[in-house]
């Protein structure tokens, strides 16, 4: 697709370009772009403007990614323990190639980011939905010297991380859904998915996927079975795709490096300052079965303490689902 990203690549700016002038610059025919054109639409669900005497243009402009921008914003440390970063146009799944081709030394991180997934996946088998070059999908592996029983945290930190990066860059009012949803006014903003693998007794590789939406049309969202929003519907300033991920990359990094010294106890603190349902009734549904009761906020362990009628009870992520006012 080399010479389909070289031509999406000129009409990123969101401005007019000539067929003539596309065509020089790709060494290419003007039907040769014509046709890449159609390809750009019909596989990537692209809206691109054909206007007589003026050329062609992207309906809005794209940020495409940009290692150069991404490294920018980690810090030195970072930098040495980030092994790889990779950029694609197109992809399966970032979490796939991240468990596919972890890193291969313990403290070291390997990242992976798609302008687009085919088969993006987000908690409980549900599909998430990656439109192209309009959100970030990102995921990074990290390789602990530790058992995978004790990574349970993880999901949690990881929601951390994205919420804190979130109010860095000026958004208000987010706050986390346990495990680790990111929700703004009772709809999901960003969600968050962990895989991992290794021995019984250590050492262990965890994948923490994320994805953040930036801007969704209606008629991606109708594809979201759950309630939804995005960055450009909030009340954050414009945000820059490239430094929002260098930015993730970089915390997730000093995060997974915290968590295998301290585990989830550092984080506690952390978790609080977004938790916004502590007290509140709440459902928690469990295959067939749910049961309400007061929401007591996270265990140690990173277990969601739910007081009902016998006492408090624990329930752990990847087991249940938590509703408030109908958000799942």
């Amino acid at each position: 697709m080399e010479a389909s990203e070289q031509l999406l690549g000129q009409l990123a700016d969101g401005r007019f370009h000539s067929g003539e002038q596309l065509a020089q610059l790709l060494g290419v025919s003007r039907s040769a772009v014509w046709k890449q054109i159609q390809r750009l639409e019909a596989e990537l669900g692209l809206d691109i403007s054909a206007v007589r005497g003026r050329g062609y243009r992207l309906a809005s402009p794209l940020e495409l990614l940009d290692a150069g921008r991404i490294r920018n914003e980690l810090n030195d440390v970072a930098g040495e323990r980030l092994e790889q970063l990779t950029l694609q146009s197109i992809t399966t799944s970032t979490n796939g190639c991240a468990v596919a081709d972890p890193p291969t030394q313990s403290g070291r991180a390997r990242a992976w980011l798609a302008e687009h997934q085919t088969d993006g996946r987000g908690r409980r088998g549900r599909q998430w939905v990656s439109a192209f070059g309009e959100n970030l999908y990102l995921s990074i592996a990290w390789r602990f010297e530790l058992p995978m029983a004790e990574l349970g945290g993880l999901s949690l930190v990881a929601g951390v991380v994205v919420a804190e990066a979130l109010a860095q860059f000026g958004l208000e009012g987010h706050y986390l859904k346990w495990p680790n949803d990111v929700l703004v006014g009772g709809r999901k903003l960003c969600g968050v998915l962990i895989e991992g693998a290794g021995e019984a007794d250590g050492p262990s590789t965890a994948v923490l996927g994320v994805g953040v939406n930036f801007r969704l049309t209606e008629g991606q969202g109708s594809k979201i079975d759950q309630p939804w929003t995005d960055l450009s519907r909030s009340n954050a300033p414009p945000i820059s795709r490239n430094r929002l991920a260098g930015v993730l990359l970089d915390q997730l990094i000093e995060a997974c490096r915290e968590f295998g010294d301290g585990r989830l106890v550092p984080f506690l603190p952390r978790w609080n300052r977004f938790d916004h349902l502590q007290g509140q009734v709440v459902r928690v549904v469990q295959g067939s079965k749910s049961s309400e009761g007061l929401y007591r906020g996270i265990a140690r362990s990173g277990a969601m303490l739910l007081e009902g009628p016998t006492g408090i009870s624990e329930y752990h992520a990847g087991e249940v689902s938590l509703r408030k006012d109908g958000v799942e």
